[in-house]
Protein backbone atom coordinates (compact mmCIF):
# COMPACT_ATOMS: atom_id res chain seq x y z
CA UNK A 1 0.00 0.00 0.00
CA UNK A 2 3.09 2.41 0.67
CA UNK A 3 4.95 1.82 -2.08
CA UNK A 4 2.12 2.11 -4.50
CA UNK A 5 0.93 5.67 -2.39
CA UNK A 6 4.58 6.58 -3.24
CA UNK A 7 4.94 6.11 -6.84
CA UNK A 8 1.76 7.81 -7.30
CA UNK A 9 2.78 10.64 -5.49
CA UNK A 10 6.46 10.49 -7.15
CA UNK A 11 4.48 10.69 -11.05
CA UNK A 12 2.34 13.36 -9.95
CA UNK A 13 5.28 15.65 -9.11
CA UNK A 14 7.14 14.64 -12.22
CA UNK A 15 4.18 15.22 -14.51
CA UNK A 16 3.25 18.52 -13.06
CA UNK A 17 6.47 19.87 -13.09
CA UNK A 18 7.22 19.06 -17.17
CA UNK A 19 6.71 21.58 -19.38
CA UNK A 20 4.12 19.83 -21.59
CA UNK A 21 1.48 19.20 -18.80
CA UNK A 22 2.24 22.65 -17.55
CA UNK A 23 1.38 24.06 -20.87
CA UNK A 24 -1.54 22.03 -21.41
CA UNK A 25 -4.87 22.23 -21.73
CA UNK A 26 -5.62 19.46 -19.14
CA UNK A 27 -3.82 21.48 -16.09
CA UNK A 28 -7.17 23.65 -14.09
CA UNK A 29 -4.61 26.25 -13.87
CA UNK A 30 -4.21 27.03 -17.53
CA UNK A 31 -8.01 27.15 -18.56
CA UNK A 32 -7.18 30.53 -19.61
CA UNK A 33 -4.29 31.31 -20.59
CA UNK A 34 -1.89 34.88 -20.35
CA UNK A 35 -3.44 37.78 -21.95
CA UNK A 36 -2.74 39.80 -25.02
CA UNK A 37 -3.08 42.99 -26.11
CA UNK A 38 -4.95 44.85 -29.34
CA UNK A 39 -5.48 48.59 -30.35
CA UNK A 40 -9.23 49.36 -30.46
CA UNK A 41 -10.79 50.67 -33.78
CA UNK A 42 -12.23 54.01 -33.06
CA UNK A 43 -15.78 54.45 -34.21
CA UNK A 44 -16.44 57.67 -35.99
CA UNK A 45 -19.96 58.13 -35.45
CA UNK A 46 -22.09 57.23 -32.13
CA UNK A 47 -24.84 55.12 -33.26
CA UNK A 48 -28.42 55.49 -32.25
CA UNK A 49 -30.56 52.33 -32.28
CA UNK A 50 -33.71 53.43 -33.80
CA UNK A 51 -35.51 50.69 -31.88
CA UNK A 52 -35.08 51.93 -28.48
CA UNK A 53 -38.00 54.87 -27.91
CA UNK A 54 -36.97 58.42 -26.97
CA UNK A 55 -37.89 58.90 -23.07
CA UNK A 56 -40.52 61.48 -22.63
CA UNK A 57 -40.11 64.67 -19.74
CA UNK A 58 -43.14 65.35 -18.03
CA UNK A 59 -43.58 68.49 -16.46
CA UNK A 60 -44.62 67.06 -13.25
CA UNK A 61 -42.72 63.95 -12.88
CA UNK A 62 -38.98 63.75 -14.22
CA UNK A 63 -37.91 60.32 -14.33
CA UNK A 64 -34.67 59.09 -12.77
CA UNK A 65 -31.92 58.54 -15.18
CA UNK A 66 -30.57 55.70 -14.14
CA UNK A 67 -27.99 54.61 -16.69
CA UNK A 68 -24.36 54.62 -15.92
CA UNK A 69 -22.83 57.17 -17.46
CA UNK A 70 -19.13 56.08 -17.48
CA UNK A 71 -16.62 56.66 -20.02
CA UNK A 72 -14.12 53.63 -21.19
CA UNK A 73 -10.53 53.94 -19.46
CA UNK A 74 -7.81 54.50 -21.31
CA UNK A 75 -5.48 51.44 -21.71
CA UNK A 76 -6.08 47.79 -19.90
CA UNK A 77 -2.72 46.62 -18.77
CA UNK A 78 -3.44 43.13 -16.71
CA UNK A 79 -6.43 40.81 -17.46
CA UNK A 80 -6.64 37.43 -15.37
CA UNK A 81 -9.57 34.79 -15.07
CA UNK A 82 -9.02 33.46 -11.57
CA UNK A 83 -10.90 29.75 -11.52
CA UNK A 84 -12.95 29.59 -8.08
CA UNK A 85 -15.32 26.61 -7.34
CA UNK A 86 -18.50 27.40 -8.86
CA UNK A 87 -17.38 30.27 -11.33
CA UNK A 88 -14.55 32.48 -11.82
CA UNK A 89 -13.34 35.95 -11.37
CA UNK A 90 -12.61 38.41 -14.15
CA UNK A 91 -10.25 41.13 -12.91
CA UNK A 92 -9.10 43.66 -14.99
CA UNK A 93 -6.39 46.37 -14.21
CA UNK A 94 -6.47 49.92 -16.34
CA UNK A 95 -4.67 52.90 -16.13
CA UNK A 96 -7.14 56.00 -16.43
CA UNK A 97 -6.48 58.93 -18.68
CA UNK A 98 -6.94 61.61 -15.56
CA UNK A 99 -6.46 61.08 -11.83
CA UNK A 100 -9.32 60.50 -9.40
CA UNK A 101 -11.50 58.35 -11.09
CA UNK A 102 -14.32 56.34 -9.42
CA UNK A 103 -17.18 53.81 -9.55
CA UNK A 104 -15.06 51.48 -11.88
CA UNK A 105 -17.11 48.26 -13.37
CA UNK A 106 -16.48 46.10 -16.09
CA UNK A 107 -20.14 46.22 -17.95
CA UNK A 108 -20.82 43.42 -20.37
CA UNK A 109 -21.33 44.32 -24.28
CA UNK A 110 -23.48 41.96 -25.79
CA UNK A 111 -21.88 41.08 -29.20
CA UNK A 112 -23.89 38.95 -31.47
CA UNK A 113 -21.56 38.58 -34.28
CA UNK A 114 -19.07 36.30 -32.24
CA UNK A 115 -20.06 33.59 -30.40
CA UNK A 116 -18.46 31.77 -27.71
CA UNK A 117 -16.69 35.40 -26.66
CA UNK A 118 -17.61 37.56 -23.30
CA UNK A 119 -16.65 41.20 -24.10
CA UNK A 120 -16.86 43.34 -20.96
CA UNK A 121 -15.86 47.59 -21.52
CA UNK A 122 -13.55 48.45 -18.42
CA UNK A 123 -15.38 51.58 -17.23
CA UNK A 124 -15.57 54.39 -14.53
CA UNK A 125 -16.64 57.92 -13.76
CA UNK A 126 -13.84 60.23 -14.74
CA UNK A 127 -13.20 64.11 -14.18
CA UNK A 128 -11.43 66.71 -15.93
CA UNK A 129 -8.43 66.88 -13.68
CA UNK A 130 -4.82 66.80 -14.65
CA UNK A 131 -2.81 63.72 -15.07
CA UNK A 132 -0.76 62.52 -12.69
CA UNK A 133 1.90 59.51 -12.37
CA UNK A 134 0.89 56.12 -13.59
CA UNK A 135 0.58 54.40 -9.86
CA UNK A 136 -2.32 56.86 -9.14
CA UNK A 137 -4.07 56.80 -12.12
CA UNK A 138 -3.92 52.75 -12.17
CA UNK A 139 -7.05 51.20 -10.78
CA UNK A 140 -8.22 47.43 -10.84
CA UNK A 141 -11.94 45.76 -11.35
CA UNK A 142 -13.39 42.56 -10.90
CA UNK A 143 -16.93 40.77 -12.14
CA UNK A 144 -18.16 37.25 -10.95
CA UNK A 145 -18.70 34.69 -13.81
CA UNK A 146 -20.63 31.74 -13.26
CA UNK A 147 -19.95 28.15 -14.73
CA UNK A 148 -22.92 27.99 -16.57
CA UNK A 149 -21.67 31.33 -17.90
CA UNK A 150 -18.92 30.43 -19.02
CA UNK A 151 -19.38 27.19 -20.09
CA UNK A 152 -19.78 27.78 -24.09
CA UNK A 153 -17.20 30.92 -24.08
CA UNK A 154 -13.62 30.02 -25.60
CA UNK A 155 -12.65 33.93 -25.39
CA UNK A 156 -12.78 36.59 -22.72
CA UNK A 157 -12.49 40.12 -23.81
CA UNK A 158 -11.65 43.33 -21.74
CA UNK A 159 -11.79 46.67 -23.96
CA UNK A 160 -10.51 50.00 -22.88
CA UNK A 161 -10.22 53.22 -24.79
CA UNK A 162 -7.21 52.18 -26.53
CA UNK A 163 -6.76 48.67 -26.34
CA UNK A 164 -8.16 45.05 -25.92
CA UNK A 165 -7.08 42.39 -23.71
CA UNK A 166 -8.13 38.76 -24.32
CA UNK A 167 -7.83 35.60 -22.42
CA UNK A 168 -8.12 32.29 -25.40
CA UNK A 169 -9.20 29.12 -22.84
Amino acid sequence: MFKSVSVLLFAALVLTSCGAVRDSRVNPLNWFGRSQSAPVAVASDAVVNPLIPRRKESIFRREKDTSYRGSDLGEITELVVERRPGGAIIRATAVADQLEAFDLKLVKIDEESQSGTLTYAFRGLQPRRSQGPIASRTHTAGVWVTDNQLRDVRVIRVKGARNVRTVKR
